[in-house]
C-alpha cells in the first residue's frame, strides 16, 4: 500500500509548502462562496478544509487530487435540502451534516464492494449535462449577488430568472462595479500571470475599498459576522424517516463524485506516473466526507480546478492539502474578523468566474459535431437538470445511459465474409478489406456477446448473406467466437433457431476460435453437444484462415 505523503521529499519540501499556501488562497474564497450557494454559513465551507482535507489526504492513493466542495455539490446540496428546512437555519445545517455522512457512507460501501464500475454509467455527454445544468442555475444566482438584486437563492430555476429580471431596476451601481472589476481582474489575471492567486487578491481589494469608501453604507451587501473557532466533533441529530429522505440526494451526490473523481485521479496517476488505486481512492472519500458531516462541514468531492492549480504549481503530494488545513485552522481561530466586510459581489463574481466553465459549452459544440445522438443524451440531461431538479437529472441521466448501452449493444459489428467474389456483393459492406473466402463457405465474425438485444440481429445478419448468394452456393457456415465472451438465455435460443433453420439449408455448421468460458455457456443452454463441431474441412480451414489473416 502507498505510504501517505508520498512522493515527498527534501528536494520537493519547499515547493510543495508553496503549493499549499497557493491552494490556501484558491481555496478559501471559493468554499466561501460554495458555503452561500448550499444555503450554509461561510464556516461550513471552511471546516469542509480543514478535518476532511486532512482525513482524506493520508489515505487517498492519487498524489495530487484535492477533495474538498465545489460548486456541483453545492447546488445539490441547496436544490436538494431546500425543500426541507429553511436555507440558514439551525435545522438545514443539520440535514447538511447528515448528508455528507451519508455520502460517506455510500463510498465506503463502494469500496468495500469495488463498486467504482458504478460511476462508469455517468457518461461524458450525461456528466456535462447535468454539470451544465446545475453550473447555468448557480449562474443566476450569482449574476444577482454580483448586481446587488435580492432573489431567492433557493428556488427553482424560472423563479430565479423571474426575480433576477425582475429586479433589474433595483440594481446596486456599486455592486456592479465591484463586480465588474473583479472579473477583470479574474480574467486578465489568468491570461498573464496564472500562478498569482486573483481570487484572494480580488478579495482583499474589494474589501480595503468597502472598508475604506463604506461602500456597506451605499448598499453594498457584505458577508458579516464569521463565527469565530476551531471545528468541533459533532453528530446530527435526526429521526429515521429524515435520514431516508435525505438518501436519493446522497446518491446523487456520490455518484457524481465518483465518476469524475476517479477520471481526475486516473488521469494525473498516468499522466505523472505513478499508481492510483481507485477503491482506495473511494475508501478516502467516504471518510472524508464522514469528517465534514462530523465537524460542521458538508458533502466533500474532487475539485478539478484546485487540482490543475496544483499540478500547474509543480506539486506532486498531499502536502499542500495539509498546508491548506492548517492555514484554515489559523483563520478561523484568529482571523475571522478579517471576513466580516468581504463584498458579496466580490464573491459572485470569484464563483460565477469558476462556474462558467462548468457549463460544458466547448463540449456540447465537440458533442454536435461528432455524434448528434450523444449531444442528445447530454442536452436532454442537462434540461431536466435545470428546470426539474437535480435528482430527477440523476434518474434521466441513468436511464439515457443504460438507452445509449441498450442501442450500441443492439447494434453490434457483424462481419460477413462471403463465399466467393460474385456471391453476396451486397453484404461485403462491413467485411475487412481483401478478405477472400474459399467458395461455398461464409465466415461470420459477432464483436459483442451474444445475448436479448442483439441475438436476432446475428440471426437475420446470417439468413441475409445465405439467402443472398445463389441456391445452394453456400455449403459451410463457420462462425467466428473469438469475440463472444459470453452468451445468454434469449442469444442461445436465437442461436439454437438458427442451428434449425441452416439445418434445414443444408448449410453445415462449424466455429472457430471458441472460448472455453463460452463453449461451457453453450453446452450448459443445450446448444451443444460436449464436442462441438469447429471447422475441419478444407474450405472451412481457408475460410478461418482468412478471418486471422
Amino acid at each position: 500500500m502507498q505510504k501517505p505523503l508520498a512522493g515527498l521529499n527534501r528536494r520537493n519540501v519547499v515547493r510543495e509548502l508553496t503549493a499549499g499556501v497557493t491552494l490556501l488562497a484558491i481555496a478559501i474564497p471559493l468554499n466561501i462562496g460554495y458555503a452561500q450557494i448550499a444555503g450554509l454559513p461561510p464556516t461550513a465551507g471552511l471546516y469542509a478544509l480543514v478535518l476532511p482535507a486532512v482525513v482524506y489526504a493520508l489515505t487517498v492513493s492519487s498524489r495530487q487530487l484535492v477533495a474538498s466542495p465545489d460548486a456541483a455539490a453545492a447546488a445539490l446540496v441547496a436544490s436538494s435540502i431546500g425543500g426541507l428546512a429553511v436555507a440558514g437555519s439551525a435545522d438545514y445545517l443539520t440535514l447538511a451534516l447528515a448528508q455528507a455522512i451519508l455520502c460517506g457512507l455510500m463510498f465506503l460501501a463502494l469500496a468495500f464492494f469495488k463498486l467504482g464500475f458504478l460511476a462508469n454509467f455517468l457518461s461524458k455527454p450525461i456528466l456535462v449535462g447535468f454539470v451544465g445544468g446545475l453550473a447555468l442555475d448557480i449562474l443566476v444566482s450569482q449574476v444577482a449577488k454580483m448586481l446587488g438584486v435580492k432573489i431567492d437563492s433557493g428556488g427553482e430555476f424560472v423563479d430565479k430568472v423571474a426575480g433576477l429580471l425582475g429586479g433589474l431596476d433595483t440594481v446596486n451601481g456599486w455592486s456592479l462595479l465591484i463586480s465588474l472589476a473583479a472579473l477583470a481582474v479574474l480574467i486578465l489575471g489568468k491570461r498573464f500571470a496564472r500562478a498569482v492567486p486573483w481570487a484572494l487578491v480580488v478579495l482583499i481589494v474589494a474589501t480595503v475599498v468597502v472598508v475604506i469608501a463604506d461602500l456597506d453604507k451605499a448598499g453594498v451587501s457584505v458577508l458579516g459576522e464569521v463565527q469565530a473557532g476551531p471545528p468541533t466533533l459533532t453528530w446530527p441529530v435526526i429521526d429515521w424517516s429524515t435520514w431516508l429522505v435525505l438518501v436519493p440526494s446522497a446518491i446523487a451526490l456520490t455518484l457524481v463524485t465518483t465518476a469524475e473523481g476517479l477520471l481526475v485521479s486516473r488521469s494525473y496517476g498516468e499522466k505523472r506516473h505513478y499508481d492510483t488505486s481507485p477503491n482506495r481512492d473511494l475508501f478516502a472519500f467516504g471518510l472524508g466526507n464522514i469528517a465534514a458531516g462530523a465537524s460542521g462541514g458538508f458533502s466533500v468531492g474532487s475539485s478539478t480546478s484546485r487540482t490543475a492549480a496544483m499540478d500547474q504549481a509543480g506539486s506532486r503530494t498531499q502536502l499542500p492539502s495539509l498546508v491548506m488545513a492548517v492555514g484554515t485552522l489559523l483563520l478561523l481561530i484568529f482571523g475571522t474578523a478579517l471576513l466580516a466586510d468581504i463584498p458579496s459581489p466580490a464573491i459572485g463574481a470569484i464563483v460565477a468566474f469558476a462556474v462558467v466553465p462548468l457549463l460544458g459549452i466547448r463540449d456540447f459544440v465537440g458533442l454536435w459535431k461528432v455524434d448528434r445522438f450523444e449531444f442528445a443524451i447530454g442536452a436532454v440531461c442537462f434540461l431536466v437538470t435545470l428546470f426539474i431538479g437535480s435528482i430527477p437529472g440523476i434518474v434521466v441521466a441513468f436511464v439515457l445511459a443504460l438507452i445509449n448501452l441498450a442501442k450500441r449493444a443492439a447494434n453490434p459489428a457483424i462481419d460477413v465474409l462471403a463465399a466467393d467474389d460474385n456471391a453476396t456483393d451486397s453484404l461485403l459492406d462491413r467485411a475487412p478489406t481483401g478478405a477472400v473466402t474459399a467458395p461455398g463457405v461464409i465466415v461470420v465474425r459477432l464483436a459483442a456477446p451474444l445475448f436479448f438485444a442483439n441475438g436476432s440481429v446475428f440471426s437475420d445478419a446470417v439468413k441475409r448473406a445465405i439467402t443472398a448468394a445463389p441456391a445452394g452456393a453456400v455449403h459451410h457456415l463457420v462462425v467466428d467466437m473469438e469475440a463472444v465472451t459470453d452468451v445468454d438465455v434469449t442469444g442461445a435460443e436465437a442461436f439454437a433457431s438458427l442451428r434449425e433453420w441452416l439445418a434445414a439449408q443444408h448449410v453445415e455448421l462449424a466455429f472457430s476460435r471458441m472460448r472455453p468460458d463460452a463453449r461451457e455457456r453453450l453446452v450448459r443452454l443445450a446448444i451443444l453437444e460436449q464436442e462441438p463441431v469447429f471447422a475441419t474441412n478444407r474450405a472451412a480451414i481457408a475460410a478461418l484462415s482468412d478471418t486471422v489473416h
